[in-house]
């Protein structure tokens, strides 16, 4: 006698495979902890919540979910709570509906604020509910997406490297999974994800990117450029990771406090090629003074080094950098 099918479960189809495939990946190390799923109700975040509901039992772990509102749309409470609906139903718990207050005048724009307080609820609620990791549901498309943004705004390396598999308590078990089979995942496992419409608003720059600017390319280009993006993405990271590593070899040899600052030696930093010198200023600005230095601003440090003739101390932002001696010296800006 052969039982009946169980409904509930679904076949496991190549998109199921796939995105269980890539959460596996992705929490493989981590043991006896809570790991939590950002969860917002769209099929790239229904399918990472179910495929970790999955995934995370079998490597002996838990997995709940965090749902943020950010409060910027109408209705915007009833989608978070059909979310959180949801991910209860495929086995996640604890789950929590977090609403945030974003500054939508912020200078950085509506996006960065929205981005800065769903990162501080997710950090918040990682650190009270004890999780070892909080799993993000970018996709390779989102990485490609960010990447050309990037080149768009001129922004260097840093930004073109685009979005870590691994950053801090976040994981990004889907950058290599296209948004076509997370949308499968759910077609698939018979769930409905909500269809953001800011998704749809050409007003924000990367739905422009991702609606006009992507197809184009692809059709003039040809099939591919959205995985190329990602990889160039993961070579610039790799080339990035060895600078951080020379600069970590480097920095306490040729770094030294001074009165209220920090000096550099200007004779090491001529000794090494521009790149490095570009980065070990980087390094300081951000490690010393929080502060990410845009291109402008690391050339006229490294005038002083270079074409040095005297010049007076430079105002930077959050900081003043002049040359004393055979000393680049940093000091706070008050």
């Amino acid at each position: 006698m052969t039982s009946e099918p169980d409904e509930r479960r679904p076949r496991l189809t190549p998109a199921i495979a796939d995105v269980r495939r890539a959460v596996r990946a992705s929490i493989d190390g981590l043991t006896d902890a809570l790991v939590l799923v950002a969860v917002s109700g769209g099929a790239d975040s229904l399918a990472l919540a179910a495929a970790t509901a999955f995934e995370a039992p079998r490597a002996g772990l838990r997995a709940g979910a965090v749902v943020v509102d950010h409060g910027l749309q109408d209705a915007s409470a009833e989608v978070a709570a059909r979310a959180a609906d949801q991910a209860r139903e495929l086995g996640l718990d604890p789950v929590q509906v977090v609403r945030v207050a974003v500054d939508e005048e912020s200078a950085a724009g509506p996006e960065a604020a929205a981005r800065t307080a769903r990162y501080a609820a997710l950090a918040a609620a990682a650190s009270d509910l004890s999780a070892s990791a909080v799993l993000l549901a970018h996709t390779l498309d989102d990485q490609a997406e960010t990447v050309l943004l990037g080149l768009a705004r001129g922004s260097g390396a840093a930004s073109l490297q685009g979005m870590a598999a691994e950053s801090g308590i976040y994981r990004r078990p889907l950058l290599g999974i296209r948004r076509a089979v997370t949308r499968a995942f759910c077609a698939d496992s018979r769930l409905e994800p909500w269809n953001d419409p800011q998704n749809l608003d050409p007003s924000y720059a990367r739905v422009r990117v991702r609606e006009r600017v992507l197809p184009v390319l692809e059709r003039e280009l040809g099939p591919g450029v959205s995985e190329a993006l990602a990889r160039t993405a993961e070579q610039l990271r790799e080339d990035n990771d060895a600078f951080l590593q020379m600069i970590d070899e480097t920095i306490e040899d040729i770094v030294e406090h001074v009165e209220a600052g920090i000096g550099v030696a200007v004779s090491a930093l001529e000794a090494n090629p521009a790149a490095l010198r570009g980065r070990i200023v980087r390094f300081v600005a951000q490690s010393e003074f929080g502060v990410a230095l845009e291109r402008v601003h690391v050339q006229a440090v490294l005038r002083l080094v270079t074409d040095w003739h005297g010049q007076q101390p430079l105002d930077l932002p959050g900081f003043s950098a002049a040359r004393e001696g055979g000393l680049l010296v940093f000091r706070a800006s008050e």
